[in-house]
């Protein structure tokens, strides 16, 4: 009988583990030619709305890398249109909304997520997976910042301009908008782990344009609120931005049980900067490019600094892109295995 592989949940605790756990953010499809050929036929839309065809897209890189934990395919805008927002991913652009958020009427319009209903293909999805898994499933959820820049732009932006301009002079639009994703992530996440999904993570991708002060008065509130509200589920909570170490410390305070750090600030780094909760990251993706022997060198050090700190989850400071060869992934999970039970005994 094959056991299930725990490490993953243990070490998000902060419990004693024989090895590093591994995963990687976007582990799930883009560089493995599998997931290349049924892109070929099915769009990112069709593939989460195919239980079976998502489940297999999901697995596959646990079956072919070994890591320690299986992240849902899906994408972070998945359950707005069940609250009234059309959105549609295209193609080399990303989520693009044609009913923008422009004011307080705007937020008030949009409904409640109802999951049974609204996004029943993701749940039949995770159903499947806790079937086939011996590692945990993480479930996930786009974080308010992240979402609210995608529906107040119209889609992906580089300044996040209209956004930052919408918090600060439409506060009462705003918050009313903190609370309905707030709400509606708590919805999803809930209906994820109810499904079997054994771990959360929390991608607030852009909320890095934001500073330390805007932070804490427009975004850590409505973030308090979701992570508290989930820590009844029982389930390791993960929170991650990109270029955001400067926020480093206002995640740490957030009731997480994981603070996942891009490659711009080391493990070392954030353990002295006070960070006592599990870590996990952050090789540079762009390094999966490199020759093998640069990438040991650098994952070498990754866990080396997770083993001092206590607490570490290898993982990359950001997601693999397509360009990176699925052999890479591989070899990069058995030595960080490896590696790091060596430094464990």
């Amino acid at each position: 009988m094959t056991t299930f592989n725990d490490t993953l949940l243990r070490a998000a605790k902060g419990e004693k583990v024989d090895h590093t756990p591994v995963w990687f953010m976007r582990q799930a499809g883009r560089s493995q030619p599998e997931y290349r050929k049924i892109k070929e036929k099915y769009s990112l839309e069709e593939i989460t709305h195919q239980p079976e065809l998502c489940a297999y897209v999901t697995k596959l890189p646990v079956d072919q890398y070994n890591t320690d934990a299986a992240i849902l395919y899906k994408d972070i805008v998945t359950p707005l249109p069940g609250i009234g927002v059309d959105v549609k991913i295209k193609a080399g652009v990303g989520p693009v909304i044609s009913n923008p958020i422009r004011s307080v009427q705007d937020v008030h319009n949009l409904g409640e997520l109802s999951p049974e209903d609204d996004i029943p293909f993701v749940l039949d999805t995770i159903k499947i997976l806790k079937e086939q898994l011996t590692v945990p499933l993480i479930g996930f959820a786009g974080a308010p910042f992240t979402l609210a820049s995608y529906m107040i732009e119209g889609g992906p932006s580089k300044s996040y301009n209209l956004t930052k301009s919408f918090m600060v002079s439409e506060p009462e639009a705003w918050f009313a908008l903190m609370d309905k994703l707030g709400d509606t992530i708590i919805t999803s996440i809930k209906a994820q782990v109810e499904a079997g999904a054994m771990a959360i993570q929390v991608f607030d991708s852009w909320v890095g344009a934001l500073n330390v002060q805007d932070y804490r008065i427009f975004i850590k509130p409505v973030m308090t609120r979701i992570f508290n509200e989930l820590r009844e589920l029982n389930v390791p909570l993960i929170t991650f931005g990109v270029g955001a170490s400067h926020l480093a410390n206002e995640w740490h305070d957030l009731p997480v049980d994981v603070v996942g750090l891009d490659w711009r600030l080391s493990i070392k780094e954030a353990g002295e900067r006070g960070l006592t909760k599990t870590l996990q990251g952050n090789l540079d993706p762009s390094l999966l490019l490199a020759d093998w022997n640069i990438i040991e060198e650098r994952a070498k050090v990754i866990v080396e600094q997770g083993v001092e700190h206590g607490s570490h989850i290898f993982n990359l400071g950001h997601g693999v892109f397509p360009e990176v060869q699925p052999a890479t992934l591989q070899k990069l999970t058995a030595f960080v295995h490896e590696y790091s039970a060596q430094l464990r005994k």
